[in-house]
């Protein structure tokens, strides 16, 4: 018997662990009597769950059940509790028992200790666009698996043409291996710019040209991004998170500070040599202008979530930001 909950945004790797685990679990030829993908929409989902879990498999090979969007880990009602706890024991040694979902388990809930207990529990989050360096290790990795070479300033331009989106690094690195096929060295920075189709306007580029108090540049980059589908959330969050490393970097050289990495630390900067970059970005700032941005972009995000219209809301909080970075 085994127990999973893959929760995490990051989509795209969770739908290849899980077939991972179902090529790991099911016998092809008894696939289509041995698996079971139940969506949260479908009467008693959970029960149902359990009830097929409980089955041992027919034929050859396991069984596995899959729970789709599940919220046992956000809410459980006692009745679904006893059930989770007087099923889990007993689920079959050749049954996967399958959860996903994509908020966070709630600790203090009865089911998600229940499930710690029973289970095994893995997060697939999604890497903040603005840790550029935790990106760049992440396109190494990918590109290891997918069998690609890359130089450093290769992986460094993937992962700013791709950011966090992980569907799209695997088809951008599937088209460089394809390319490299007949090439003895790493594809370096020019080659990749021929192939892969790079977002030029980003938030993180939306970021630099706020903090650089440039009002019309600011406004073309929210109306690009506006007008190829990013989520205005999704830019408010990467701005805070830039903002927020700026400011952290600028108080600590206020307050004398010279180690960077003490300051890498405060700042959350997994790799203290871009704290030189980082300090030469926030040195025409001052400390009062970074921390006065902070207030107007969690207006910003509050406007948003009530329900505010996106690219005029942006737009207004924009010029803003810029003319206190002038």
């Amino acid at each position: 018997m085994t127990i999973y909950l893959y929760w995490g945004e990051d989509h795209f790797v969770i739908t290849q662990a899980v077939k991972e685990l179902i090529d790991k679990t099911l016998d092809p030829n008894w696939a289509s009597f041995n698996y079971d993908k139940i969506f949260p929409d479908q009467p008693d989902a959970l029960i149902q769950a359990l009830n097929q879990a409980m089955t041992p498999p027919f034929g050859m090979g396991g069984r596995l059940v899959w729970l789709v969007d599940t919220t046992i880990c956000q809410q459980c009602s006692e009745d679904l509790l006893a059930q989770l706890e007087q099923t889990f024991p007993e689920i079959p040694d050749d049954t996967v028992l399958l959860f996903t979902a994509t908020r966070r388990p709630d600790g203090r809930l009865k089911s998600t200790k229940l499930l710690q207990k029973h289970g095994h529990i893995r997060e697939f989050a999604l890497i903040p666009p603005w840790k550029t360096d935790q990106l760049a290790r992440r396109v190494q990795q990918a590109s290891q698996e997918v069998g690609v070479r890359l130089t450093a300033r290769g992986s460094e331009f993937l992962a700013a043409a791709v950011g966090n989106d992980t569907r799209q690094l695997f088809n951008e690195l599937e088209k460089l291996r394809l390319f490299a096929v007949t090439s003895q060295k790493p594809l370096d920075q020019q080659e990749i710019a021929m192939l892969v189709m790079t977002n030029t306007q980003n938030s993180l580029q939306l970021a630099s040209a706020i903090r650089e108090g440039k009002i019309a540049a600011s406004l073309e980059l929210v109306q690009d991004l506006i007008n190829k589908n990013e989520p205005a959330l999704k830019i408010v969050a990467t701005l805070i998170g830039q903002f927020r490393t700026w400011l952290w970097v600028k108080l600590m050289v206020s307050t004398g500070e010279r180690d960077e990495k003490a300051i890498a630390t405060a700042a959350e900067v997994s790799n203290p040599k871009r704290i030189y970059f980082l300090r030469s970005e926030v040195q025409s700032l001052s400390l009062q202008q970074l921390m006065a941005t902070l207030p107007i972009m969690l207006e910003l995000e509050v406007s948003l979530k009530r329900g505010a219209d996106p690219l005029s809301t942006l737009q207004s909080l924009v010029i803003q930001l810029c003319q206190i970075c002038q």
